[in-house]
């Protein structure tokens, strides 16, 4: 069969379709939207990707997005060092903070618990957390993980792993879409998410 595309136009879609959430027609689609652009315009784009690769890291204290050592939720003195929201990923962050019903800190897991992926707390930044707890005199933390199966089994574990601290853990409450992800949430769902959150319970059974 003969190839549809040039072989630059096929490898350009194919790097493209490997991005999450970009399917092969999505893919086609913003390739051939690069291909009509003015090339100061494609030489822009791929400098700020370049540039984020080169100077963006991870905080050394949440694992938020940073280009120093510090993010500037961290290097903001007027935070609550004593309330820690957990989330899944840095988006998140971003979602939570339109809210503006949060003024604490985060800490940033770096992905979910998921068994059936291999993927369990020690690959996570879980050890990251527990030792933050002390340090920073945190009194409550809000799980704040998605709605969905692997969110869910994050933050029990989460939450059993914190009992012996005698801290305050509480989930946000009811009113996400279950399977969804915070970051698709609007700013009213989620604020009245994180305002009403509630204790979040563990089995006393459970080790």
């Amino acid at each position: 069969m003969a190839a549809v595309y040039t072989a630059p136009v096929q490898a350009l879609i194919d790097e493209l379709g490997r991005l999450p959430g970009i399917g092969l027609k999505s893919a086609q689609r913003i390739a051939f939207h690069l291909l009509k652009l003015p090339a100061a315009d494609v030489h822009r784009l791929s400098a700020a990707i370049n540039d984020a690769k080169a100077r963006v890291r991870f905080c050394q204290r949440c694992f938020n997005v940073a280009d120093g050592e510090w993010c500037p939720i961290c290097l903001d003195e007027r935070r609550d060092t004593r309330v820690l929201c957990v989330v899944e990923e840095s988006r998140d962050i971003v979602a939570l903070e339109r809210t503006g019903e949060f003024r604490g800190r985060y800490h940033v897991l770096l992905g979910a618990m998921s068994p059936l992926e291999g993927i369990g707390p020690e690959d996570l930044k879980m050890k990251e957390l527990f030792a933050r707890l002390e340090p920073e005199g945190v009194t409550e933390v809000i799980l704040c993980t998605n709605p969905n199966t692997e969110g869910e089994v994050t933050a029990l574990y989460i939450a059993r792993m914190l009992r012996p601290f005698g801290i305050r853990v509480t989930r946000i409450a009811s009113g996400l879409p279950v399977g969804g992800d915070l970051e698709y949430a609007d700013e009213l769902t989620l604020g009245r998410a994180l305002e009403g959150r509630r204790e979040f319970a563990t089995d006393p059974a459970a080790p």
